[in-house]
């Protein structure tokens, strides 16, 4: 019996607390909002098989979790804690990119870089409710819609946030499709949503491979704390656009992404243990995160309307919403959204021009971020 009573005091179940049980369940409902509704599934999936496995509790003396030294998953969370996850995925966008449709229309530009005033914004708020600045500015980055850069940032200037931004920024992205439609919708009138916009330029083979390396250069050089997400993008870019090392950006858009997006998924998920994850501070960081989501995407909109007064060719505004770097989802949406209006209206191609220099737009104010704070 004392065996008996013994093992039963080891197992999981035995230490199971409600914040566990919550836990659980959240990962469990993200899982099932990404089977069943086809929220993200690729990032939802492990994250939230990720939440289940860091809430099941272990021996203390057993390096089990992310936070155990010399667990297997404390050297999985270690591509997290140190940044090192978030470039590799900026290759792989990179090398998935087609950055022609930014290139044919350079003004579109200027709607990736005003949908990053949610950042500042949310920065303030955080400010304000009594976040540190580098927590702040660690928060703020959940605004530009994308999990990486969120990472990157909090991994330099807030690792004990990591957890809980990680969480809302993925989930944000994975819920664009429900929050952007009614923003567009009560920021823009039927008139303005029915706009077409001209078929973009064709863009040379020499424009595509100059780019990456004009747009490293200048990135950069504003600001030198991007360095390792926009080098690596605009490296996927030109294994791309170059043609001779197709096998590289072949593996570099399939195999290496999806591997670390799988890693970084479980990795994150797990590390929201309860007694870590469920605090005031996540409550308030998931509340801001919305609204830097919301104002990034009204940003976007607001300043494509801005843009109408002073342009002859019009420019669709729900096209701003994808000024958020959540790509291709918030172009996506925008397509809808146009086709809703009008069923032959086709917006994506549009769209996709703002949503690029969304990436890079986010990754330069974490940048700028990064060297601000760090000072």
């Amino acid at each position: 019996m004392d065996i008996l009573f013994n093992f039963l005091q080891t197992t999981g179940f035995s230490q199971m607390s409600l914040g566990n049980v919550v836990m659980i369940a959240i990962g469990i409902s993200f899982m099932v909002l990404a089977i069943t509704k086809d929220y993200e599934p690729l990032l939802l999936v492990p994250i939230g098989f990720g939440i289940v496995l860091g809430n099941i509790p272990g021996i203390a003396s057993m390096p089990l979790g992310v936070y155990d030294q010399g667990s297997v998953f404390y050297y999985i969370y270690f591509g997290v804690k140190q940044g090192i996850f978030p470039p590799l995925i900026f290759l792989g966008i990179g090398a998935m990119t087609d950055f022609s449709y930014m290139l044919s229309s350079p003004k579109l530009i200027l709607l990736g870089a005003a949908a990053q005033i949610g950042i500042f914004i949310t920065l303030i708020g955080a400010l304000y409710l009594g976040f540190t600045p580098a927590e702040a500015a660690s928060i703020g980055i959940i605004g530009g819609a994308d999990g990486p850069t969120a990472i990157f940032l909090s991994s330099k200037l807030a690792p004990h946030l990591l957890g809980s931004i990680a969480i809302a920024a993925y989930s944000y992205m994975a819920l664009v499709p429900v929050i952007q439609p009614p923003i567009m919708k009560l920021l823009t009138t039927k008139k303005e949503r029915l706009i077409r916009m001209r078929p973009p330029r064709h863009v040379s083979k020499a424009e595509k491979i100059i780019f990456p390396l004009v747009g490293l250069i200048i990135s950069a050089g504003i600001a030198p704390g991007a360095l390792s997400l926009v080098g690596m993008l605009f490296l996927g870019n030109i294994l791309k656009e170059s043609l001779v090392t197709e096998r590289l950006a072949n593996t570099a858009r399939n195999a290496l992404i999806d591997i670390v997006t799988i890693l970084l998924g479980v990795s994150v998920g797990a590390s929201t243990k309860a007694q870590v994850f469920l605090t005031s501070g996540s409550l308030k960081i998931f509340g801001l995160g919305a609204l830097s989501f919301a104002i990034a995407t009204a940003g976007g909109v607001l300043f494509a309307k801005l843009m109408n007064l002073f342009l002859k060719d019009k420019i669709n505004p729900l096209i701003g919403s994808a000024g958020v770097s959540a790509v291709p989802d918030s172009a996506r949406v925008s397509q809808m959204m146009g086709l809703k209006e009008d069923p032959e209206n086709h917006l994506l191609m549009h769209a996709m021009a703002p949503n690029v220099a969304g990436v890079i737009g986010s990754a330069i104010a974490a940048g700028v971020l990064w060297a601000v704070m760090v000072k």
